[in-house]
């Protein structure tokens, strides 16, 4: 690009997206005098699903804003809580995000997930399709234009993914009331209803059950429900305290 040379400051939290020449204060960087500063943004690898203000001069500016010479440009991360408008607040996890698909089902939070790679285009169209907020670490997935909303995942642990998201997202938390297989809503069952799940010990030892509406899936307080109420915990006790 020999354009119109801007000065870009990005905010530490976006540091991990940009080289690291460019961390720290402002640095120059010259555009081509006609794309738009959120492409000159994403051109520095930043997402812009992670992008919050950006701020020209002292003045916030859209993404399409079209950058002059001698412009400072403030890249502010995503503020949060972040507030998704205009849908309820659910989401969408590609195939190498299955435990935290899992978690946040067990949270009661409404959470599609694709078991199979069915390729980027695919999952941008089920995002827009459904409203779902798209959760990702593939970058280029979070590019897409058709994407309904998205965010990134920071960490490569379920622990800190699990954090991460209920962080930024403060989702209303129903544990125990969706299916971590398939996402369905869980009913009260009876024993007999679902007698055909159940080994010879399990008959014996449990009385209190649930089914899934959606697949029919039997659950039960069993040998893991300690470890499964641990993550239940730990995810109420991030909410923010009233008052």
């Amino acid at each position: 690009m020999n354009g119109p040379e801007i000065h870009v400051e990005v905010a530490p939290a976006l540091h991990l997206f940009v080289p690291a020449a460019r961390r720290g204060g402002a640095t120059a960087l010259a555009t081509d005098g006609a794309s738009t500063l959120g492409h000159v943004i994403e051109s520095l690898g930043v997402p812009l699903t992670e992008v919050g203000a950006l701020v020209v001069d002292d003045r916030e500016v859209p993404v399409s804003h079209i950058p002059s010479a001698g412009e400072h440009v403030s890249v502010r991360a995503v503020e949060r809580p972040q507030r998704v408008p205009g849908a309820p607040l659910r989401f969408l996890l590609d195939v190498h995000l299955g435990t935290l698909a899992r978690r946040l089902r067990l949270l009661g939070v409404d959470t599609a997930y694709e078991s199979t790679d069915i390729g980027d285009p695919a999952l941008a169209a089920r995002s827009a399709a459904e409203k779902r907020v798209m959760l990702s670490r593939d970058r280029g997935l979070l590019r897409r234009r058709e994407l309904w909303a998205g965010a990134f995942v920071y960490s490569t642990r379920p622990d800190d993914q699990l954090q991460d998201v209920l962080d930024r997202f403060a989702p209303e938390l129903r544990p125990w009331t969706r299916c971590t297989a398939c996402n369905g809503l869980l009913r009260e069952a009876t024993k007999e209803e679902v007698a055909d799940q159940l080994k010879g010990g399990t008959q014996r030892s449990y009385d209190v059950f649930a089914q899934c509406t959606a697949c029919g899936r039997a659950y039960w307080k069993g040998a893991h429900h300690e470890q499964l109420e641990a993550v239940v915990e730990r995810a109420l006790s991030m909410r923010p305290q009233d008052g």
